[in-house]
């Protein structure tokens, strides 16, 4: 009998395992996928490193600091702002403080106003207050708290919605406007980038850290008590952990079903010399691409020598029609599309589960019965909140289990 069986090995899963292995438990890691990572993958196609959905890792996160060796991960960054295209041409805002070759572009992007740049600063000013009160302070819509602050100009809504949109997986304004403001704290505090080795790399280095190698291509439900069921026949536990998406752990009847968002991820590469740039690139006249890079720019290691990697994301609710992508992307790049090659096409439907207002940043993670949950939809949308809901459930793991600090039982 083991202490305790996780079902799923993405970042909370792993997260949990690692964290009951170091108070000295038998932990077993059952994955029904052929590899870990759940949402946080990366396929190689044709030399490149194509992640499953544009994603970024921001070293900003409390947990990522303190449960990943971050200098391990050799991040490729991204420029510290955002390109947007509008009106034909590209303007440029960037953090003056990380990028201050940038200033001259930013302030001629003609985005720049000083009355809506201060009605910005003031709605964003609580991002770097204290984590507590935004979490527990009165919450709104993202939409309505901007109208709130008075915010309604090209500032917001050509730069700050289209952006946010690729980020929340919604453009509707509908997400906790207190969840907005904690995501940008992390963008204000750190730059985000990609692992010299794709992703995968984030829940490579969490699966290493484990005694017991994950038990891969077994596919588990719960059986009576705490114990699975898989291919091979029951598998007792002292505990039980359900580390999977909210969907997937509303069909094991451990929670109810909970809305998601969805995105879709077009990977193109491309022997032509442009477009070049390392920023994020958003469309200010708000079309099906919500943001679109040149990930190899950022990120060389994402690309065979000679060959550059483009994604263009859009919202899962979008039309699915490449050509209409490669249209959007050549504008918004001013280039032709023609001569790319698409490598790969993600649909990611349960990308992120919705955060809507007021915001609950900690659900519970004890079911009773030895069975515990874990997952992002514990805790906020996002790879901090993943890796916190992990943690979170090991420690109710341990107090149920009566381990001591020591290890001791």
């Amino acid at each position: 009998m083991h202490d305790v069986v996780v079902v799923g090995a993405g970042l909370a899963g792993l997260t949990c395992a690692v964290t009951l292995e170091e108070r000295g438990l038998d932990v077993l890691v059952v994955e029904a996928a052929d590899e870990v990572g759940g949402r946080v993958r990366t396929e190689v196609v044709d030399g490149h490193l194509c992640d499953v959905g544009f994603q970024l890792l921001n070293p900003a996160y409390p947990a990522v600091r303190q449960l990943l060796d971050v200098e391990a991960l050799a991040l490729q960054r991204f420029g510290a702002g955002v390109e947007v295209r509008r009106d034909g041409v590209t303007a440029l805002l960037a953090d003056p403080r990380r990028e201050p070759a940038a200033l001259a572009r930013t302030l001629a992007s003609g985005l720049v106003t000083p009355g809506e740049v201060a009605r910005l600063a003031r709605w964003a000013a609580p991002s770097l207050g204290p984590v507590s009160r935004l979490e527990s302070g009165p919450d709104c819509s993202l939409a309505e708290s901007l109208d709130r602050a008075g915010v309604d100009g090209p500032l917001r809504r050509e730069v700050l919605e289209p952006f946010l949109a690729g980020v929340l997986a919604e453009d509707g304004g509908r997400t906790s406007a207190a969840f907005v403001r904690l995501l940008l704290r992390s963008f204000l505090l750190g730059t985000p980038g990609v692992p010299g080795d794709g992703m995968r790399a984030v829940p490579a280095q969490l699966a290493s850290r484990l005694r017991s190698p994950v038990r891969l291509g077994t596919p588990a439900t719960l059986g009576a008590g705490p114990s699975v069921r898989t291919d091979d026949g029951e598998v007792p536990a002292r505990a039980v952990v359900v580390a999977t998406d909210v969907a997937a752990a509303a069909d094991l009847s451990v929670l109810a079903a909970a809305p998601t968002q969805g995105l879709r991820t077009w990977w193109f590469s491309t022997t032509d010399p442009a477009p070049r740039s390392r920023w994020l690139r958003v469309d200010g006249a708000r079309g099906p691409v919500v943001n679109t890079a040149v990930v190899s720019d950022a990120a060389p290691s994402y690309a065979p020598p000679g060959r550059r990697l483009i994604q263009a994301t859009t919202l899962a609710s979008a039309p699915d029609d490449e050509q209409l992508v490669r249209r959007e992307v050549a504008r918004l790049w001013s280039t032709s599309t023609a001569r790319w090659d698409l490598l790969v096409r993600h649909d990611v439907a349960r990308a992120l589960p919705f955060v809507p207002p007021p915001l609950v940043v900690r659900r519970p993670v004890a079911l009773g019965e030895g069975r515990f949950v874990a997952g992002d939809h514990r805790d906020t949308s996002s790879i901090q909140g993943a890796m916190v809901s992990g943690r979170r459930a090991a420690r109710a793991v341990v107090a149920h289990l009566g381990v001591a600090p020591d290890g001791t039982r």
